[in-house]
């Protein structure tokens, strides 16, 4: 079986596993050039001098582009315009493709070099006379500003709920309770390093090849503001490549100069980062400080909730940057019933690499903050921690009603996933489990994380679908999001099979290429089912509405007569019918059907804009031992329960749960994008920036609650970001837990040994 709910193997892998998948380095082109960059050592300085003259001595170099020469580009946009609270317009500086005047962070590139080979380009890039005068670094937010029209390094500042209100809860407040907490930067590290490649035509266009997940808006971005060129002068195609997370969603510079550079030398030109590069380039994520309250009656009951967070956007405001400090303030309340709230969230600019969208953006990081200071209110007023989050959880959600900070869930049993976790975790048995771990020397701890975020951006995310069914009838799909590991493919290709009655090998997925597909977002934020998938959902209910006339015709019955299931047109309540393969057949002979009524053919395209975001939700648990002596964490269990709405394919929610988790343990307990007093990154490569391994995993339970949401035609609520949200702040709980008995009462990410160490040495002190 194939329709929704069916385990379906992923329709992708074969192609991927036998080495048949057609990644950015595996193209062959001919005339090929290659291209290197050179890049700011300095954190932040004047250029004082740039000679290229060098580099075209070294032989098969053919060109060296500088910010000079650029003088008619465009700038590098922010995407996403934000006013302040009090209505100033955001600071945004311009970002230039390749800077003439200063450089504000390590690894700006400020010239291009291309070569007829990759060594070439690179040697070419390693004699440009490069002369930077140092400039003071801005590491934190007081110190020097960065920008004339960004005083006190301020971006932009944005606040929700009610000042008034809040300060007279916290003053009325039986408890209260702070916390000063710091989020690391993340470098996302897809699979795939970065890269590009431009494909002039010979006619004023090209095409650009680069790993992005939104090839539409990257053609509009790069096409309009950057290369000023008509929009269909450009085409963008995103083959194959290894994962996104968000990092591959921004225009960047360096694929910027590249399409300028192919088209003036009329010839293709490819660039591909090493893991360092691209570490030291991409857009960096998290990055947030935060001051956190909770105000407490007797009873346990929250009253108020005030936070104060800094989103660290970088050098500049990238592509999307201000995203995280928006999604911080809508998703704050999390799944807790909190009267009334003030929660501000400032940009601020440091010069550091810009930072941009993370798997989780903003949701991630606020429910970080919430969990972490659930857990400290327990400890201050002795509550049992389990027990004072079920008396603050909100009721059952049949209406949507706004909470303290506007979001109107439209449906959530968080109870219900509460319950299912702890129970499925075996809580109660856990006091057993960490004596006897205390009885081996370990110490053990039980984190708990409960969750809500919003999805799917309500209000702007309209997608398309074009469905083209073949004469033998069957079926390709084309979509404006794409597939780079989430097993896209697969679900859309289950939606249409299990619609129509086909076998999933007569329905073919089409993406990534703005010159074949839809106009389309792209693939972010948990929103490709629900968006993309339920436009699929109305093209398809278009072709059956037309296939239903000419089954009419053919079955000579009333067209409100006939039905479709099953793969065939009935008349109700008869034998009669007419298979889907005979219908699609037949709307490619036109005397066959009321030509003079209908169209040839069943291709149709829709459209389809959610009016509200999803509200996925859960609870992950987890248990951890500490070893005292080394501070060495180790994962013994996790148990997620998720409520990720209708489920199409159980198998690939299980495997985006897995990986997700896997994400946000690496960043609760090993990774951090890290610099030193003069910006330099000094995580620049796997030696010093760690990822997980599996060995780093314990097994991981996981169950998921259907409840389906009403914002979108097929019930679905989102998957792909649930373990980045979760498994932090469960992580970091279970450590502090095991930690509480010396007295450790809060420790930053990452929890490496040497940081868990020292914090029970202070503690002992």
């Amino acid at each position: 079986m194939t329709g929704i709910g069916q385990s379906v193997r992923r329709v992708e892998d074969a192609r991927l596993l036998t080495g048949r998948g057609r990644f950015l380095a595996d193209r062959r082109v001919p005339n090929l050039l290659h291209a290197a960059f050179v890049r700011s050592t300095p954190a932040h300085g004047r250029i004082a001098r740039l000679d290229a003259a060098p580099a075209l001595t070294v032989p098969g170099v053919v060109m060296v582009v500088t910010g000079a020469d650029l003088a008619g580009m465009g700038s590098l946009p922010c995407n996403v315009p934000i006013a302040s609270h009090d209505g100033r317009p955001m600071a945004a500086p311009t970002r230039p493709v390749l800077p003439r005047e200063r450089v504000v962070h390590v690894g700006e590139p400020v010239a291009l070099v291309v070569a007829r080979t990759a060594e070439a380009a690179r040697d070419g890039a390693e004699v440009v006379a490069l002369d930077i005068a140092p400039l003071p670094a801005t590491m934190d937010f007081g110190g020097p500003d960065l920008w004339p029209e960004a005083p006190g390094n301020l971006a932009f500042e944005l606040r929700w709920g009610d000042v008034a209100r809040t300060e007279q809860a916290f003053n009325e407040a039986a408890h209260r309770v702070a916390l000063e907490i710091t989020i690391p930067r993340l470098i996302p590290n897809p699979l795939e390093p970065r890269g590009a490649l431009a494909l002039p035509d010979g006619l004023g266009g090209l095409t650009l090849v680069v790993p992005n997940q939104s090839p539409h808006r990257l053609r509009r971005t790069m096409a309009e503001s950057v290369l000023r060129i008509p929009e269909h002068k450009l085409d963008v195609v995103a083959e194959d490549f290894g994962g996104g997370f968000g990092g591959r969603l921004a225009c960047l510079p360096e694929e910027a100069a590249l399409c300028w550079a192919a088209l003036r030398l009329g010839l293709p030109v490819r660039w591909v980062a090493d893991r360092s590069e691209s570490m030291l380039t991409d857009t960096h994520a998290r990055d947030v400080t935060a001051r956190a309250e909770l105000a407490l009656d007797g009873a346990g009951r929250f009253l108020a909730l005030r936070v104060v967070a800094d989103v660290n956007q970088g050098a500049y405001l990238s592509q999307a940057g201000p995203v995280c400090a928006l999604e911080i303030g809508v998703s704050m309340a999390s799944v807790y019933d909190v009267p009334v709230v003030d929660v501000r969230t400032r940009g601020r600019y440091t010069t550091t690499a810009p930072t941009d969208v993370y798997r989780g953006v903003g949701r991630a990081e606020a429910v970080y903050i919430a969990e972490r200071l659930v857990d400290a209110a327990a400890r201050a007023t002795g509550f049992d921690r389990a027990d004072l989050r079920r008396r603050n959880l909100r009721a059952p959600i049949d209406v949507a009603v706004p909470n303290a900070v506007g979001a109107a869930y439209d449906s959530g049993d968080f109870g219900a996933a509460f319950a299912a976790a702890l129970a499925k975790a075996d809580a109660p048995g856990f006091p057993a489990r960490r004596e006897a771990a205390r009885h081996g020397g370990r110490w053990r701890g039980l984190g708990i994380a409960a969750y809500v975020y919003p999805t799917a951006g309500g209000g702007i995310e309209m997608e398309q679908a074009r469905v083209r069914v073949h004469p033998t009838g069957s079926v390709t799909v084309h979509v404006g999001t794409h597939s780079h590991g989430q097993g896209h493919a697969t679900v859309f290709a289950q939606l249409v099979a299990g619609r129509l009655g086909l076998a999933m090998d007569q329905v073919d997925v089409v993406y990534g290429d703005t010159a074949r597909e839809p106009w389309g977002r792209g693939t972010y934020g948990s929103r490709s089912l629900a968006s993309g998938g339920s436009a699929i959902v109305l093209a398809l209910d278009k072709a059956i509405d037309k296939g239903r006339r000419i089954a009419a015709h053919l079955l000579e019955a009333a067209v409100q007569d006939v039905t479709f299931e099953a793969g065939a047109f009935r008349v109700a309540g008869t034998d009669r019918a007419v298979p889907w393969g005979t219908v699609a057949l037949t709307a490619y002979v036109p005397h066959k059907f009321p030509h003079d009524e209908l169209e040839p053919g069943l291709d149709e395209l829709a459209a389809y804009g959610s009016k509200a975001s999803t509200y996925p939700n859960g609870c992950h648990v987890t248990e951890v031992e500490v070893d005292p002596e080394t501070g060495a964490v180790a994962l013994f269990a996790y148990t997620a329960v998720d409520d990720v709405g209708v489920v199409v394919n159980p198998m690939i929610v299980e495997g985006q749960i897995h990986g997700g988790i896997a994400q946000g343990v690496g960043q609760a307990l090993m990774e951090q994008g890290a610099h030193d007093a003069n910006g330099q990154l000094v995580a620049g490569s796997f030696m010093d920036y760690t990822m997980p391994r599996a060995d780093d995993l314990p097994a991981i339970a996981t169950a998921t609650l259907a409840v389906a949401c009403r914002t979108n035609l097929i019930g679905a609520k989102g998957a792909g970001e649930l373990g980045p949200v979760a498994a932090p702040p469960a992580v970091v709980n279970a450590v502090l837990d095991a930690l509480a008995p010396v007295g450790v009462v809060t420790i930053d990410m990452p929890l490496t040994p040497e940081r868990v160490w020292r914090a029970i040495q202070a503690a002992r002190a």
